[in-house]
């Protein structure tokens, strides 16, 4: 399930403010400065830090 376009417009990384971009495909909300990956569960962002992950080192 999608997230609406209009939501994401709206939001903002909650540990640093940057501004994020929605991973349709993974259900991930990441943010382009800090870089926490913030879960969509049934169409619904979890922005809230403790439920946020790291991306993985390469």
């Amino acid at each position: 399930m999608a997230v609406d376009a209009k939501l994401i417009d709206l939001l903002v990384c909650p540990a640093c403010h940057g501004d994020i971009e929605y991973k349709d495909r993974r259900n991930l909300i990441i943010c382009t400065q800090c870089g926490l990956q913030y879960p969509v569960r049934d169409g619904i962002p979890v922005m809230l830090v403790e439920e946020a992950t790291q991306p993985q080192k390469r």
